[in-house]
């Protein structure tokens, strides 16, 4: 079992990760050795945990050290620290009241390459600047779903380890693999070098339904979503197989990206593939 240690000094370098550094000082690109992240929850904890991921420390609600959390403390070894507080105490160091009673701190690990990624992936999912926290949460939690075999972000998006990312995803974000395309090159030629065909998630009139049944039976397929509000850019367009369009009705012509995805990953996704579903 962990060490439990009731949080008495506010100042301890310790808590600094909880209480005092931004989550882009979490990721200290400076030092990606000691790089890490903040998992909110026992069930982001556990999927975390469940995906190989090394705790540093715990913060929580002293009450819940026999309650939400006992299963996540039983998986701790004695050399992770386990720092301890009422929740009046916590959002006084943090500023807000814990989901569910706990954060660990973890560390971060070494992604792969997207060549060694795809490698044996049918479908992938590519995010181009995708900012949103919660949407790249929520893209994440459809792709585990929704027969997504990886998950490919451009540099410029969210991390989908932030806080609030990992906690919308339910811990997806775990179990779905992800890295980041290779900056200063044609995301577009990677994927096709690696055998895959494109398909940019569009408003163009010339556009191919969703639906269409040629797009269900190509073998490998990038599904491509833009950023919020402005989507793809024209040129990832242009350079895309194909531009496929969601049908609509009532006059409503698009969707939030993390809504368009779950419905974009159910109609091309692997289920697609395996059971013949079509919207």
């Amino acid at each position: 079992m962990p060490v439990f240690i009731e949080i008495t000094d506010f100042l301890s370098p310790a808590l600094d990760v909880y209480a005092r550094r931004t989550e882009n000082q979490l990721i200290n690109r400076a030092d990606p050795d000691n790089a890490m992240f903040i998992a909110e929850s026992p069930l982001v904890i556990g999927r975390a945990l469940d995906a190989g991921y090394e705790p540093v420390s715990v913060l929580m609600e002293a009450r819940h050290r026999n309650g939400a959390g006992a299963e996540i403390l039983s998986r701790l070894g004695a050399e992770t620290p386990v720092f301890t507080a009422p929740d009046s105490v916590l959002v006084h160091l943090t500023g807000f009241h814990l989901t569910r009673g706990m954060l660990c701190c973890m560390r971060r690990r070494a992604l792969p390459s997207a060549e060694a990624l795809c490698r044996d992936a049918r479908r992938v999912a590519v995010l181009e600047n995708v900012m949103n926290p919660t949407n790249i949460g929520a893209i994440f939690r459809s792709a585990a779903a929704l027969g997504m075999d990886a998950v490919l972000l451009t540099e410029a998006g969210s991390d989908p380890l932030y806080r609030r990312a990992a906690r919308v995803s339910m811990g997806t974000v775990f179990q779905v693999p992800w890295t980041y395309l290779p900056a200063g090159k044609s995301w577009q030629d990677t994927l096709h070098a690696l055998g895959f065909r494109t398909a940019a998630l569009a408003l163009r009139e010339d556009s191919l339904s969703i639906a269409d049944a040629r797009l269900a039976k190509i073998e490998r397929l990038a599904l491509c979503l833009g950023t919020e509000g402005d989507g793809l850019a024209n040129d990832t367009i242009a350079n895309c197989d194909y531009t496929v369009r969601i049908p609509m009705s009532h006059g409503v012509d698009s969707l939030n990206v993390a809504a368009a995805s779950a419905v974009a990953f159910y109609q091309l996704g692997t289920l697609c593939q395996e059971e013949g579903t079509n919207v």
